[in-house]
């Protein structure tokens, strides 16, 4: 995975709250929506909000919502996004909405873009206050993407996937697949309280993988808006094996089989491993968001 050495990174598409405390905790909102960032995120054993780390903030403190600082100054060309992890989430960021400002734009409609906002250990959203436990995740109320780098680790120690930059780049893109259903209406289908294989929730969370392996097939051909040139150059077969390792590592089976020792369908919310590979799978080898229906 290979970015454009000379293109400018766009940083004011992700803010930088990393490291930044307030007292007071996060913006309240009614349980209806708290349930359903959880939701989103997976309530794999039947947990409550304030588990998973999402809560109405309380006195705990919440990381700031302050505009971009650290990336915004060390972020600047695509050579950045090579070598360090977090310049690297700005310029996935730059190239998915490129991408889906292209898209949007192709079908006669307007694309809204969604910042993200890097955190550490815990940040208040207009979904609730969120920690780290609950790892990234893409909240309707504030249309934003939240990310705490230190999931990516994660992903490789506790949940067994192979990593690389690649494996970064597929979690952005699922969280702005989600941004893409938000604003086509389907996000709200997670929403009935359902779980199990074949429920809304799964459907949604399908349909995210899908739009990612969209946006993965058209990201080295797809121009950067402010240079004409695509900012990603380079995606190897490699680094799509490392997409699917990283969708599988999240499945519900093997999440419930490495923590619980036993898989209930009946309680999933993504997915399972092999669904997941086979939906981002199905939007790389297509490229079409239209073939990324997963409620048929």
């Amino acid at each position: 995975m290979q970015f454009d050495d000379n293109a400018d990174l766009d940083t004011s598409e992700v803010e930088d709250s990393r490291g930044g405390r307030i007292p007071g905790g996060g913006a309240t909102i009614g349980g209806g929506i708290i349930g359903f960032v959880a939701l989103v995120l997976g309530l794999f054993f039947g947990v409550g909000p304030e588990q998973l780390g999402l809560s109405d903030g309380g006195d705990q403190p919440a990381a700031t919502s302050s505009s971009a600082t650290r990336v915004d100054q060390v972020c600047r060309k695509g050579s950045d996004a090579n070598t360090r992890d977090d310049c690297r989430i700005v310029a996935v960021v730059n190239s998915v909405q490129d991408y889906w400002r292209s898209e949007y734009e192709r079908r006669g409609g307007t694309y809204s873009t969604a910042s993200t906002e890097l955190f550490t250990q815990r940040v208040g959203t207009a979904c609730g206050t969120a920690t780290s436990a609950v790892g990234p995740f893409y909240c309707p109320g504030d249309r934003q993407v939240y990310l705490d780098l230190d999931f990516f680790e994660e992903l490789r120690t506790k949940f067994g996937a192979s990593g690389g930059p690649f494996a970064q780049a597929y979690v952005v893109a699922h969280e702005y697949g989600h941004h893409v259903q938000n604003l086509m209406g389907t996000l709200g289908r997670a929403q009935d309280g359902r779980t199990g294989a074949d429920s809304n929730a799964v459907r949604v969370e399908l349909q995210a993988d899908c739009y990612a392996g969209v946006w993965a097939r058209h990201a080295t051909t797809t121009p950067d808006e402010r240079t004409g040139r695509p900012l990603l150059t380079q995606l190897t077969d490699q680094d799509v094996r490392d997409g699917l390792d990283a969708a599988a590592a999240v499945g519900d089976d093997r999440i419930q089989e490495r923590f619980q020792g036993r898989v209930t369908p009946e309680s999933w919310t993504h997915g399972s491993a092999a669904q997941r590979q086979q939906w981002f799978h199905r939007g790389y080898e297509t490229g079409d968001m239209a073939r990324c229906d997963t409620f048929r």
